[in-house]
């Protein structure tokens, strides 16, 4: 007897705020997410729930979820700290009963671990990075169970330090500006493209034009870039809509160059509405497919062109957030005020944007060019 599956409801958006649909989709989407996770984990948790949703951005609540699931899931495979057999079953007695050397010894197995899945093993390796974070995540959790007295001691303040690079020790990664030339003329001419990715860029290159220049130019996160919409833009009045984090709206100005190319593209190469699905019809960047581009498609064009520019691999390629430094950099270089950039790039502290003003990109190369030590070898020979 065949079981016959339910199909998945279709989702409608009863929207009366001023955020445009896609925008609702996505929180949505995360809230959904969240909700999965929430699902699997015991109900003891559930104020601590509602703590993350009221206090912390949804992004960042969904990745302590995962975090906190991760660690659930590393109780019952990796230690005999408790007899569960899934994340839900865990007792509150068993989590009382976690030391903070426990924790300790969870942060190091996430240096490196392995997944098996089928026929395959996968290694899994985090940075100081990514264990402060998962650090974080466990901190929180057990702070709020000791706050609402769910077990008897806090153990946060034997947690092990993370030593992380200090914000001025890290090396700003950028294009420099004759890079970005060479990036900017792949993407127009087709130059330095494999004969594959010459065939896509003939249906794309007002596209990914379009797309290099808006990070380009106003350093936009990758998420502000995926959401954009046709209707975004107000060509009569010069300017655009973008939806920051943490729920802000923020309209950028156009210069000539961002208009021609957004234009360019919406114009002469964009799929028309009447070939597209209802929830793609106002989506500006659109696939192959007719789609909403995803932050995945995204970042591999990003790579594609930046790894010209810099004339390395494609794997070697940087990330959309490299553009956002490159636009950082390049308008400090350029003698514009930090504060300026750090309202263009919605910086919450101005620290953040005075990372980009202290980098010079052409130091190094600057102290070693007149130090040639092979050069200094013929000359006394």
């Amino acid at each position: 007897m065949s079981v016959k599956k339910e199909s998945k409801k279709e989702l409608k958006i009863h929207n009366k705020s001023d955020k445009p649909d896609n925008i609702i989709l996505k929180e949505q989407e995360i809230f959904e997410k969240c909700q999965e996770i929430q699902e699997e984990l015991p109900s003891y948790l559930n104020g601590f729930f509602m703590y993350l949703k009221g206090n912390v951005l949804p992004m960042t609540r969904l990745a302590y979820l995962q975090d906190i699931r991760f660690f659930f899931n590393y109780l019952i495979h990796e230690t005999g700290l408790t007899e569960a057999k899934a994340p839900k079953e865990i007792k509150l007695e068993e989590i009382d009963g976690i030391r903070a050397s426990d924790v300790n010894l969870f942060i190091d197995y996430c240096r490196r671990y392995k997944v098996e899945k089928e026929k395959t093993v996968y290694i899994y390796e985090n940075d100081k990075k990514s264990l402060s974070r998962k650090k974080s995540s466990i901190s929180v959790l057990f702070k709020y169970l000791y706050r609402d007295e769910l077990v008897r001691k806090n153990i946060t303040d034997g947690f092990d330090p993370i030593k992380t690079p200090k914000p001025g020790e890290r090396e700003i990664k950028a294009l420099q500006d004759d890079e970005v030339m060479r990036m900017l003329d792949a993407v127009s001419t087709g130059g330095n493209l494999t004969k594959k990715e010459r065939e896509f860029w003939e249906k794309t290159k007002k596209r990914d034009k379009a797309i290099l220049i808006l990070f380009l130019t106003y350093g936009l996160r990758i998420s502000e870039l995926q959401q954009l919409n046709v209707s975004s833009f107000n060509f009569s009045r010069g300017e655009f809509k973008i939806y920051r984090k943490r729920g802000k709206e923020s309209i950028m100005p156009l210069n000539q160059s961002t208009e021609k190319t957004v234009l360019a593209y919406i114009n002469e190469e964009r799929a028309s509405d009447e070939s597209l699905a209802e929830q793609h019809k106002d989506a500006l960047f659109l696939s192959l497919q007719g789609k909403r581009m995803t932050e995945r498609q995204i970042r591999e064009l990003a790579k594609k062109y930046t790894s010209i520019g810099m004339a390395t691999s494609r794997s070697s390629g940087y990330s959309p957030h490299k553009l956002r430094a490159t636009a950082a950099t390049s308008l400090i270089g350029r003698g514009n005020s930090i504060f300026d950039v750090q309202a263009l790039l919605d910086h919450e502290n101005v620290t953040t944007t005075q990372l980009y003003a202290a980098h010079k990109k052409n130091v190094k190369k600057d102290l070693v060019k007149n130090f040639e030590w092979e050069e200094e070898f013929d000359k006394n020979r």
